[in-house]
């Protein structure tokens, strides 16, 4: 089974069409593999930098604040104690990694499966090349435009282009990414996917294996 596409240029007019293999549309979601995989992708991503001072750590007096009898107040002995105002703080956070293991299959298979719902939904779009000779950010808005694009947009590049990047960047929800560096978390953050031929051509290389 394969699933053929229109391919669209920067007008919006269809120019070509390419016939892929099920190995990168397959049909199946898999909920569960995608969950595992976006909550590992957003764990990896925390510094785990937090930290507090326990009351070995603070700085304060060993000695014993008042004597224990005779006061007629409660018994306290250092000013350290997680209790006083400037003590140190009990059970509190330390540096630590939050990172989660996710293994190359099921990352393959979250992207996959974010891809397959990105088709079914309508929510893909394969256009021959996007050629920017100069940055510009009215040139990729004309792009979006010819196409009916707005709000959280994800453009998938075969390379880096330097020019595409300068264009997109100054605008709010759009992004531009290269189909090497893809992956579920940005497919589903993102509302529209806009892939050029050669990217799909690479996804179907790094996915079908």
């Amino acid at each position: 089974m394969s699933y053929t596409f229109d391919v669209y240029n920067q007008s919006g007019e269809i120019v070509d069409n390419v016939e892929i293999a099920d190995e990168l549309f397959d049909g199946k979601i898999n909920e569960a593999v995608i969950h595992q995989v976006i909550v590992g992708y957003l764990a990896n991503r925390r510094l785990g930098t937090a930290s507090t001072k326990t009351r070995s750590e603070v700085s304060a007096s060993g000695r014993k604040l008042y004597r224990q009898k005779g006061t007629g107040r409660a018994r306290a002995g250092a000013s350290s104690s997680p209790t006083r105002v400037h003590g140190g703080v009990a059970f509190g956070p330390k540096p630590r990694s939050y990172r989660q293991k996710l293994n190359k299959k099921m990352r393959r298979i979250a992207l996959r499966s974010t891809l397959t719902d990105k088709l079914q939904n309508d929510n893909l779009i394969v256009i021959d090349k996007i050629n920017i000779e100069e940055p510009k950010t009215k040139k990729v808005l004309e792009i979006l435009n010819n196409f009916n694009l707005s709000g959280k947009v994800l453009i998938v590049l075969d390379t880096n282009d330097r020019n595409v990047y300068l264009s997109v960047r100054n605008i709010p929800g759009v992004s531009v990414t290269t189909s090497e560096l893809l992956n579920a978390y940005d497919v589903i953050w993102h509302e529209k996917l806009m892939v050029t031929k050669n990217s799909v051509n690479k996804l179907h290389e790094r996915l079908s294996h």
